[in-house]
């Protein structure tokens, strides 16, 4: 999972990234690594992971994990190729999902772009921005598309509609993604990539002095008020105390979170948002080797999770020995879930769930 980190210049779009990659070099709750230099992988906090590790005296233990990119070039007119404008547009058509890092915070030493603080002004003009460069590849394949309705192409003629349209919702200055689409016309246009059609985290950054009342904020409601009207989710956090989090030991991070009457970071919000966002689970394996969580999309079935782990274990399925976390947890051991009937062998209509603890059982 690839989450593009997107603002303005001088938003601390590039604070919280260093929170992530600092947070991931130097905290055991993070393990990082430098794909590029605007790169970072971090880890999805799952305390189930770190009870069955202690649990099994496990030797390993392996988190679901998500990518963030720090996004540059963003500035207006980067859809004409303003700034890094033709390389940012391209890294965010490589990511699944958006977190749209925006200024909710005074500070005269850090000059606003615009001369003030205005943080729907900043989102409109970054969702413009991605709306122009959406507008110009639909052009591009509506032209293309008119040319096979010629020939009397039924499919041709109804995908020109569609993108008919869309492109009316694009000149609304609206974004694909608030468009009632059915899951046919999604699949038709997925190979579009269109910028506006991904799913939008906004984060709305606060200075240290606003930590206490962050949630009820004027800012930060003007933040939640505009995302609640597309559906889209809003994290609250204060990248710079995110950046000093990051510097520390657990046990220091704890005590200075406490301070600030907080009793999670920023950072864990929102990868968690993350995660959710795209609709994602994590099933789980464990044992003295390692203890392990597999991220799938809600509504996968046994063999498909299988074939998470290998290929062989869907090639192969025979069946899914399965236990809730919960219940392992309730009674101590697998042997005592098993006394009470609780481990159960299920086959290949099986819908995961999240926290399910399975043991695939498979014949290649």
């Amino acid at each position: 999972m690839k989450i593009g980190i997107v603002g303005l210049p001088n938003v601390g779009k590039s604070t919280l990234f260093n929170a992530i990659t600092k947070a991931g070099a130097e905290s055991a709750n993070y393990p990082f690594c430098t794909i590029e230099p605007n790169v970072g992988m971090v880890c999805v906090p799952d305390n189930r992971l770190d009870v069955l590790s202690k649990m099994y005296e496990t030797n390993k233990t392996t988190y679901a994990t998500i990518e963030f990119v720090d996004i540059a070039g963003l500035v207006k007119g980067a859809s004409q190729g303003e700034g890094l404008g033709n390389k940012f547009l391209s890294h965010i058509r490589e990511t699944d999902a958006i977190a749209h890092v925006v200024r909710c915070f005074e500070d005269e030493q850090i000059v606003h772009v615009n001369g003030k603080i205005d943080p729907i002004g900043d989102i409109e003009t970054i969702s413009l921005e991605l709306i122009y460069a959406d507008t110009e590849t639909l052009v591009k394949r509506m032209d293309r598309v008119a040319k096979q309705t010629k020939s009397g192409d039924k499919k041709a003629i109804a995908e020109l509609e569609l993108l008919k349209r869309i492109k009316a919702h694009l000149d609304e200055c609206k974004p694909v993604r608030t468009m009632d689409l059915t899951d046919e016309e999604r699949d038709i246009i997925k190979d579009a990539f269109f910028l506006t059609d991904k799913k939008v985290i906004y984060v709305a950054n606060v200075s240290e002095e606003q930590i206490p009342n962050m949630d009820t904020d004027p800012y930060v409601q003007k933040v939640k008020e505009y995302a609640n009207s597309q559906g889209a989710q809003v994290v609250t956090l204060c990248a710079k105390l995110e950046e000093d989090l990051s510097e520390l030991e657990d046990e220091d991070k704890l005590a200075l979170m406490q301070d600030y009457g907080i009793n999670e970071s920023g950072l864990d919000k929102l990868i968690k948002a993350s995660y959710s966002l795209l609709g994602l689970i994590s099933f789980l394996t464990t044992g003295k080797d390692e203890c392990r969580a597999w991220t799938i999309k809600k509504g996968t079935k046994a063999p498909q999770a299988a074939g998470k782990i290998h290929t062989d274990f869907e090639r192969g399925f025979i069946k899914a020995e399965v236990v809730s976390y919960d219940d392992l947890i309730k009674y101590g051991s697998m042997n005592a879930t098993k006394e009470k009937g609780l481990v159960r062998l299920e086959g290949k209509d099986y819908i995961v769930q999240d926290g399910d603890i399975i043991l695939f059982r498979f014949n290649v």
